[in-house]
């Protein structure tokens, strides 16, 4: 074949600007794989992209999507991690929403036993996120306490599960009665409603001062982590919805003896992130093998509706990962 369909943002916009376009299957290069792709995760960087704020890195293809699961349908010179055939799952830096895309092979490990490709497509994304920020920059430990902003998130309900498969005790924050009851689910001690409840203040009454913060908020939260998060804590902040730019008081950062840190994924190189596959692979897949983490998915949809998924990513609606098949 050819060609395939994919989806363009034919211009920075709202979710209509996502349109079937039919492009070029690429071809792999040294050390890189084709995939077959199956479906793909949606995530918030893939609106942030479409709304025109957050640019592939340089060399990565222009349409959108972050991460798939697929068949190895051609493998590139030196390549020989996985053979042709093979059922994989992939962090891509661009190129996702398409039905063939190519990846560094060190960036694509087996779908664990077990888990369909839907399922599977719903885990580089969140799973290296994880990873390389709760348990690689905040060092959670087990018996230690975690607080997650956005527990209902594809990256919450990850975290979630991780940090309790791991002898954690979680708390989270959410924005319904509903979402918080679906956190305790999967493990969470306790979930506020952030719409009704001030987090800060629930956390002083229940007497928990949690040692990492997971924020994808920003915004107020920063200051207001500062006052709840226990000596020697550690945030961690990955995206800023309610603003990048903020004004904190140094001092419980100094008095608390703090670490105030943050990263993001995409731009990292393809032996970085090779790096955070072979962690997954040896301490997350066997859980995911064994049942005890699961991806949650809220709804899939085909590709050529791209523009109805992001429309429910936006709502925030949803509760776990929405996934496109192809």
């Amino acid at each position: 074949m050819s060609s395939m369909k994919a989806i363009a943002i034919t211009t920075p916009g709202g979710p209509e600007v996502l349109e079937p376009v039919d492009l070029v299957v690429p071809v792999a290069s040294r050390g890189q794989i084709l995939v077959k792709v199956f479906a793909a995760g949606v995530n918030r960087p893939d609106v942030l992209q479409r709304l025109g704020g957050y640019p592939p890195p340089p060399g990565a293809p222009a349409t959108p999507g972050l991460e798939i699961a697929g068949e190895v349908a051609a493998l590139g010179e030196g390549a020989k991690r996985h053979r042709i055939g093979d059922r994989i799952c992939a962090l891509v830096p661009g190129g996702g929403y398409a039905e063939y895309c190519v990846v560094a092979q060190d960036n694509a490990l087996p779908v664990p036993a077990g888990l369909s490709m839907i399922e599977a497509a719903a885990i580089p994304e969140t799973h290296f996120t994880v990873w390389t920020n709760v348990f690689d920059r905040g060092r959670l430990a087990a018996g230690e306490t975690i607080l997650i902003h956005g527990g209902s998130s594809g990256i919450g309900t990850t975290a979630i599960q991780l940090a309790r498969a791991f002898g954690a005790r979680v708390v989270v924050t959410a924005g319904s009665d509903a979402k918080c009851a679906e956190c305790r689910r999967l493990g969470a001690e306790l979930a506020i409603n952030y719409r009704s409840q001030d987090f800060v203040e629930e956390l002083n009454t229940a007497n928990i001062a949690p040692d990492v913060i997971l924020d994808m908020v920003g915004g107020d939260y920063v200051a207001r982590n500062l006052k709840c998060v226990a000596l020697n804590g550690r945030i961690v902040n990955i995206a800023f919805q309610k603003g990048a730019k903020v004004e904190i008081d140094l001092l419980p950062l100094m008095l608390k003896r703090l670490t105030l840190t943050g990263s993001t994924l995409r731009p990292r190189s393809v032996e970085e992130k090779a790096e955070i596959a072979r962690s997954l692979e040896a301490k997350v897949w066997p859980l995911l093998e064994a049942g005890e983490c699961k991806p949650v998915i809220y709804k899939t949809f085909p590709l050529a509706e791209a523009w109805n998924a992001h429309r429910l990513m936006e709502s925030s609606q949803h509760v776990g990962k929405i996934v496109l098949t192809t």
